[in-house]
């Protein structure tokens, strides 16, 4: 079952996904505002899913090629558990703590204001404009400015 709204049709299960990603990307601008501390947990694998899956979106929605095949991504959750999206790839990937990875696809984070470990051109391109949600293209917050 497909649905329509106003971004692009998608699925059920990629729509209810997309919600929880704005939900949870919103709440960054309150937690940041008030200076508290956020609790993090597995539930925000979907989250990093939705990032790893629009790769080739945040490319197609500039109007560029991607600079290769999607990056390795290896995260570490917050239970501590590792994720890991695509295939291994030596001089291709993204590795490092899973929230910081959807602060980044999400843009409530420049990359720059992480420890993740980018290698290879196409993960370095992707990660210095990584988009995850529907939209015109967006830059991600200057360095430093939600840190």
């Amino acid at each position: 079952m497909r649905l329509t709204w106003a971004g692009p049709d998608m699925g059920l299960m990629m729509f209810a996904t997309a919600r929880l990603m704005e939900t949870w990307a919103h709440a960054w601008e309150i937690y940041d505002v008030l200076g508290i501390t956020r609790k993090h947990t597995d539930r925000i694998r979907h989250i990093a899913t939705i990032g790893v899956k629009t790769y080739g979106w945040t490319f197609a929605n500039r109007k560029l090629e991607p600079p290769g095949p999607p990056p390795h991504v290896s995260l570490t959750a917050p239970s501590g558990d590792l994720w890991q999206w695509n295939t291994p790839q030596d001089d291709s990937a993204v590795m490092g703590d899973a929230v910081e990875f959807c602060q980044v696809v999400t843009q409530v984070r420049n990359i720059a204001d992480t420890k993740l470990q980018v290698k290879g051109e196409a993960a370095t391109a992707w990660m210095a404009i990584a988009q995850c949600f529907a939209g015109p293209p967006e830059e991600p917050p200057a360095p430093g400015s939600r840190a």
